[in-house]
């Protein structure tokens, strides 16, 4: 009875388990009467709630079969009404005891429950307030609710208890459904623009023989066949870039990450992504194809391009563009591209109360931590940040013009970091030099980090000047769902087991 103990506003413990009883003895009943809804096997629907009330006309006096969850039930002598809730929301059924017989209309009556699922053959009507119904002509009994749900009107109001009891959330709420099939719309809006514009989807391991020396940590598992430890992707990168070398000019991939991290509105220690890689392409190419992508993934899923979030109005049609350091001397007043030394830029970050990590002290870390903390919580429309230090991208090519910064950017919107970008580093020298020091700094720290010497060989095949994407998923769903919290669009989210 654990699962709704938590609900104040629920019986108490003691009285669930009555319920529970007493829907076991109705079940109990019905399979010793030969009816026993577990043996069902099939119930073939021609039509659901949306359909028929949208299309009334052509519906009405028709016969159809519908099934859903009854949500309701209201008894009146010899007629009663239930409304049934199936994928698309609700729809009242008129029971007869003329038309379903007696024995089921008793059955009806007595063994059935709310939560319980039933099939209905019946034709469409409208009754005399003017709500669209089934008249029922038989009724059957498909599956039986052994544990009841929540009260009705409020549903599961425990936030904790929503995420866990994602079944009886989904149950509850057409809201909380409703989302999930957006999240569905949005994925499916994602391929459609990528597969069009003659991307390849790739499927990529998951399973890992190495950790590399990224600053995410990875999940560790162990192989038993092999006698070897192995690591969950923390990124599907290194592969992706492989297939470049292979001649795959334009290739992506969309699917789960893992990240041994922790959690909050922002964050789940598994969440998905998509990587897209462009041969030939720089990083001012993938800003582009960021808006596009953007533009068409909002007008398929919300039909605009003005995007309601959290009380603020997104505009996917208007993007600000500024470097780095452009944002850190609009936003902090401090301007990178006067100070000369690493020395200096410790000062100023003393002066300006930025705290800096152990053996994070240089000027292009610095930088980033001035970013981190006056700029990025203030970029609330869609914003590219571009041109980031060197030390804070070790996969990303070097400016020309300036080799200290990387032609790396990030977008941004509600201060949220949507996704990163690189013109992709192709120097296998200059990639494993990067590598053996991040590398280095990891096993500093205790962990097992190596460089993916196979990554290595592939760029020594010569990989073609390339822009690459990641962009998380989730947190675009966030957005287009007017979402507060990434639980809120993972259907299971990672849940500290409950003793």
């Amino acid at each position: 009875m654990s699962i709704l103990m938590d609900e104040k506003q629920e019986m108490n413990a003691e009285g669930l388990a009555e319920q529970a009883r007493i829907r076991r003895e109705k079940l109990a009943k019905l399979q010793a009467e030969g009816q026993d809804p577990y043996r069902i096997t099939s119930f073939p629907v021609d039509a659901g709630s949306l359909s028929i009330k949208s299309d009334f006309a052509a519906y009405e006096g028709k016969e159809v079969v519908v099934a859903g969850r009854m949500m309701s039930r209201r008894i009146m002598g010899k007629a009663s009404f239930s409304h049934i809730s199936d994928r698309d929301g609700q729809l009242q059924i008129y029971v007869t005891r003329q038309d379903v017989g007696e024995d089921v209309y008793t059955a009806y009556k007595k063994d059935f429950d709310i939560g319980d699922i039933v099939g209905v053959k019946g034709y469409v009507f409208r009754t005399q307030t003017g709500e669209i119904s089934v008249h029922a002509q038989s009724l059957t009994l498909l599956s039986k609710a052994l544990l009841p749900l929540p009260e009705k009107y409020n549903g599961l109001q425990n936030v904790d208890m929503k995420y866990r009891l994602r079944h009886v959330d989904l149950i509850m709420g057409q809201d909380v459904r409703e989302t999930f099939y957006k999240r569905a719309k949005i994925i499916r809006a994602i391929r459609c623009f990528l597969d069009g514009r003659g991307y390849i989807e790739a499927d990529t391991p998951i399973l890992l023989p190495l950790e590399i020396g990224a600053d995410a940590r990875p999940f560790k598992t162990h192989h038993n066949a092999l006698d070897l430890d192995m690591y969950l992707r923390i990124e599907t990168e290194l592969y992706l870039k492989r297939l470049i070398v292979g001649g795959f000019e334009k290739v992506y991939e969309m699917g789960r990450i893992f990240r041994n991290e922790g959690m909050d509105a922002r964050h789940n220690p598994e969440f998905t992504t998509v990587e897209i890689y462009t041969a030939y392409a720089d990083y001012h190419a993938v800003m582009d194809l960021v808006e596009e992508l953007y533009r068409y993934v909002a007008n398929e899923a919300c039909g605009s391009l003005l995007i309601p979030y959290q009380g603020v109005e997104l505009d996917f049609s208007h993007w600000e563009k500024l470097t780095m350091q452009e944002s850190v001397k609009k936003y902090a007043g401090v301007d990178f591209a006067e100070i000369a030394s690493d020395e200096a830029a410790r000062q100023i970050a003393e002066e300006k109360g930025v705290a800096l990590e152990k053996g994070k002290d240089t000027k292009g870390y610095i930088l980033a931590a001035f970013f981190d903390a006056f700029v990025e919580d203030k970029l609330i429309q869609p914003t590219f940040i571009y041109d980031y230090p060197v030390e804070i991208s070790p996969l990303a090519k070097r400016k020309p013009e300036d080799p200290t910064m990387t032609e790396r950017f990030e977008y941004f919107m509600m201060g949220m970091e949507m996704g990163n970008a690189f013109s992709e580093l192709n120097d296998p020298i200059d990639q494993k030099k990067r590598m053996e020091d991040q590398a280095s700094k990891k096993r500093a720290q205790g962990t097992n980090a190596q460089v993916d010497e196979d990554f290595i060989d592939a760029l020594e095949h010569a990989m073609p000047p390339t822009g690459g994407l990641g962009l998380g998923v989730d947190r675009l769903v966030m957005l287009l769902t007017d979402s507060a919290s990434i639980r809120d669009v993972l259907l299971f989210p990672t849940m500290k087991p409950k003793k």
